[in-house]
């Protein structure tokens, strides 16, 4: 079976290792973008099957890109993950497949990511 791919986007490195050593330890391939310029390059060669993305980026927000990507591909899952919960109630997130609050605990972004992974996807 191919490992499922999945791209994070964030603008803070830490972010970036912490989600890709978690990401990787579960089995997925794992690319990094931080802004959302770098991001649309990486979908673009690498076809993710997910992508992680923070709406608060320097240039075009996650929430901007997020409409952008949606454009060109409504497929593709997207996870929106914020340090605000209060993104949640902007109907600009409810393009996503999930909202997950920025934790150091991991368990509820892996298990969102298993659970939209698992439904599937055509290409």
């Amino acid at each position: 079976m191919d490992k499922k791919k999945i791209l994070v986007v964030d603008d803070e490195e830490n972010i970036r290792i912490l989600y890709s050593e978690e990401l990787r330890d579960e089995g997925y391939d794992v690319i990094v973008a931080s802004n959302a310029e770098e991001a649309d390059i990486k979908i673009k060669e690498s076809s993710p099957d997910l992508i992680t993305l923070d709406i608060k980026m320097p240039g075009m927000d996650g929430i901007d890109f997020l409409r952008k990507v949606r454009e060109h591909d409504k497929n593709i899952p997207i996870v929106m993950c914020s340090a605000y919960s209060d993104y949640k109630q902007d109907f600009r997130t409810w393009a996503s497949e999930a909202y997950v609050v920025k934790s150091s605990d991991m368990v509820e972004l892996k298990s969102i990511i298993r659970e939209i992974l698992k439904k599937g996807r055509s290409r």
